[in-house]
């Protein structure tokens, strides 16, 4: 075989080894393209399977989030309502608001006002207790009575309210539990008698129950229209107040002169004041308590008292150091108690010998009859200079009797007493009394340096006296005359104020009662007596 030949066989089995090779190599590669095609197929299978399962997934975690969200909020809810439920029934401090009220002490008298200082509400007490003994003689064995007891009386315990609203309208409520031997009139009976307990027994305690209007300023003062159960300050010696007063009790002169205008008494009235001038009136009623019933037989039943009182006064000096007050007063009995029993009409003038540790008076007119009315005039004067301080009043009784007494028709003739009263009194320690306009008369003492071991004070100490009468006998000899004794007193007192809220009085007295029997028979019923007793204070 020629060599040509043979190279183009060669050639030729080499190019069909090369064409079956590369046949037999797309051949696999068709395969394993298939294949893995196959397994694409298969992954996108897979994948598409596990991409659905994930969204069932999330909407189910959505799903579950979303009633979880819901079960929270319910349970919020619930919560809510259960606290404030709960709020509903306990107090839950909220934020503190910014305080209206002042809560002050003015004279340690605890006392609350708005923050305007418009409407206040306060707290007052007084308690005067006294202890001590006499050494009391009577004239003869006629006189009566024959012997006074040594003791103690809780003269005054009175505790109350006093205030304001709006600024102008001005109120009090005060009640007294003193007066453990003495007070108002018993209506207690016995088989239809009449019985004193005393001349106590618990009526009313009422003391002060009233309402006072000050809005309106005439003339450059104050104008007060007040009603109610009120002090009123007719008199110079009742215009001070008790706690004041340099004696543990007011003169009997000016006592019996205030059947119209007494403690525990109704009134409706007006006063205006101003730094130097005062001027009131006032009308006045029955005493809380007092039986005025038209149909009661036991107690017997009365018609109601009516009066009227009316009172000028005025500082009428002043200076630093120095004041002058004089004033004039009138007291009228317009209508007395009428009894619906036994169809009479008395009055009565009586007073203690100027103290009461025993009840008892010594000079009384016992009930004049036929009274139809009475009247009491008066005049004051006062003033300081430093620490010397004097007061002093005079007055005139009038009582009318109608045509029923004596000798019918023309009756009898009025009836005249008379009486008064000088005291002056001087500050050891310095100390001046002050004026007080809104009821014409002076404060008491407060002490410039109040005891105190720490700080060295002793408070301040004043000497005082007084002497008194009252004369309460007219037309002796006369059957229709009044013997109801002639009284003088003399009085010396030794006071210590502590602070401004206690003090300790001490008092001796030295008294003489000229008295007959009866205003026909002048047989001596008369007495002298000496007594020493102390009072303790505390008022604010």
């Amino acid at each position: 075989m020629s060599t040509n030949k043979f190279a183009a066989i060669a050639v030729g089995l080499v190019g069909a080894l090369a064409t079956s090779a590369a046949r037999a190599e797309s051949a696999s590669t068709d395969a394993e393209i298939a294949l893995l095609k196959q397994q694409l197929h298969l992954l996108e299978q897979k994948l598409d399977k596990l991409q659905k399962q994930s969204a069932a997934n999330a909407a189910t975690a959505a799903s579950a989030k979303a009633e979880a969200k819901a079960a929270d909020a319910k349970a919020a809810d619930a919560k809510a309502t259960s606290v404030a439920n709960a709020s509903a029934a306990i107090p839950v401090k909220g934020p503190v608001a910014p305080s209206g009220v002042v809560v002050t002490m003015p004279n340690n008298r605890p006392t609350i006002c708005t923050a305007d200082e418009q409407n206040c509400v306060a707290v007052t007490s007084r308690v005067h207790w006294d202890v001590g003994g006499y050494d009391y003689r009577p004239n003869t064995p006629r006189t009566v009575p024959q012997r006074l007891d040594d003791g103690e009386n809780l003269r005054r315990a009175r505790i109350g309210v006093l205030g304001k609203f709006g600024g102008d309208w001005n109120y009090a409520l005060i009640y007294d539990f003193g007066g453990s031997s003495d007070g108002f009139a018993s209506t207690a009976s016995v088989g239809g008698v009449p019985v004193g307990f005393l001349p106590g027994g618990a009526l009313s305690g009422v003391e002060n129950a009233y309402l006072s209007y000050t809005g309106i300023k005439p003339f450059g003062g104050t104008l007060a229209i007040e009603g109610g159960i009120l002090d009123l300050p007719i008199t110079l010696d009742e215009a001070s107040s008790s706690n004041d007063i340099p004696f543990m009790e007011r003169a009997s002169a000016g006592v019996i002169s205030r059947f119209a205008t007494d403690d525990f008494r109704s009134a409706f009235g007006a006063r205006w004041f101003n730094d130097v001038f005062w001027a009131g009136g006032y009308v006045t009623g029955p005493t809380t308590g007092a039986i005025h019933s038209a149909s009661s037989v036991n107690p017997p039943g009365t018609t109601e008292q009516l009066g009227a009182a009316a009172r000028v006064a005025g500082q009428v000096v002043s200076g630093q150091d120095y004041s002058l007050h004089l004033g004039a007063d009138a007291q009228f009995l317009i209508k007395p108690p009428h009894n619906l029993v036994t169809m009479t009409q008395t009055l009565t003038l009586a007073d203690r010998p100027e103290l009461r540790i025993d009840p008892t008076t010594l000079i009384s007119t016992g009930a004049i009859a036929n009274v139809s009315g009475a009247q009491v005039y008066s005049v004051e004067a006062a003033g300081t200079y430093g620490p010397l301080f004097f007061q002093g009043e005079y007055f005139w009784f009038n009582v009318d009797r109608n045509a029923m007494t004596g000798l019918p028709p023309f009756g009898a003739p009025n009836l005249k007493f008379e009486g008064g009263y000088a005291e002056a009194s001087f500050i050891l320690t310095g100390e001046t009394r002050k004026y007080n306009p809104a009821a014409a008369a002076y404060f008491g003492v407060i002490p410039d340096h109040p005891f105190s071991l720490a700080g060295g004070g002793w408070g301040a100490w004043e000497i005082a006296g007084r002497v008194s009468t009252i004369d309460l006998n007219d037309q002796l000899g006369m059957a229709t005359g009044i013997a109801g004794g002639r009284q003088t007193v003399y009085t010396a007192a030794l006071n210590w104020y502590v602070n401004r809220n206690v003090r300790f009085l001490f008092d001796y007295l030295h008294g003489n009662v000229a008295k007959q029997i009866s205003p026909t028979n002048f047989g001596d019923a008369g007495s002298k007596f000496d007594a020493f007793a102390m009072r303790t204070q505390v008022a604010f």
